[in-house]
């Protein structure tokens, strides 16, 4: 099987990616045809892939790692993996939702890797973004807010990231499908490999959790 569209992302890539992420939906979901192209090692078929779907899956991986780097990395992973089991593929679920499903494998995969080195890393809303000057504060700043309630919005902001990252990964995994990446109650039981009840579950206690963990702000 071939392929021709590179999948090493640079930092202009990683730029390009979640650009992308915001207009992806756009695109309509590939047909059977399309599916018989990748299984048969098309090129082309495969570039369209990529670059359909490496918005969603890099959003959604660095939702999960909050970092870009290894979003990146994590994005290429996919992509490989998809393209090896491409003929397993029998149109259950729709492309992104199988895609999904390899990504957070990948993601999962990851994370245990990370905690069993014991790695504990934290994001500072000061941290340069990129090459450039401008930093994580800067980005969320409102021109129409008062100091003091900037500083609110921001320590806001950092308690939700270090909620939902404090999530047991069920629960985690299954908010950002939902409340920041929109999917539906039937396309994160694919993603997940669970049922709808299940799904709800998890989405309620999930944000129960969050509610608490929030309370005293």
């Amino acid at each position: 099987m071939v392929f021709g569209k590179s999948i090493t992302f640079d930092e202009e890539d990683i730029g390009k990616v979640a650009v992308a992420a915001g207009v992806s939906a756009a695109y309509t979901i590939a047909d059977s045809e399309f599916v018989d192209r990748l299984r048969n090692g098309d090129a082309d078929a495969f570039d369209t892939l990529i670059t359909r779907y490496s918005g969603d899956i890099y959003s959604l991986l660095y939702r999960m790692t909050q970092d870009a780097e290894e979003a990146g990395d994590l994005t290429q992973e996919t992509f490989l993996s998809a393209l090896k089991a491409i003929r397993s593929f029998r149109g259950e679920a729709e492309l992104k939702t199988w895609l999904f499903r390899i990504a957070l494998n990948h993601a999962r995969n990851r994370f245990r890797w990370w905690k069993r080195r014991k790695r504990s890393e934290t994001v500072s809303l000061d941290k340069p973004l990129g090459d450039g000057t401008a930093t994580v504060s800067d980005t969320i700043a409102d021109e129409g807010e008062t100091p003091e309630q900037a500083v609110m919005r921001m320590e806001l902001r950092r308690r939700l990231v270090a909620a939902v990252n404090a999530l047991p990964e069920i629960f985690r995994e299954t908010i950002v499908l939902c409340d920041v990446e929109g999917l539906g109650y039937e396309e994160i039981a694919q993603a997940l490999g669970i049922n709808i009840g299940t799904v709800k579950s998890r989405l309620a206690r999930g944000r129960e959790q969050l509610r608490k963990r929030l309370s005293d702000f």
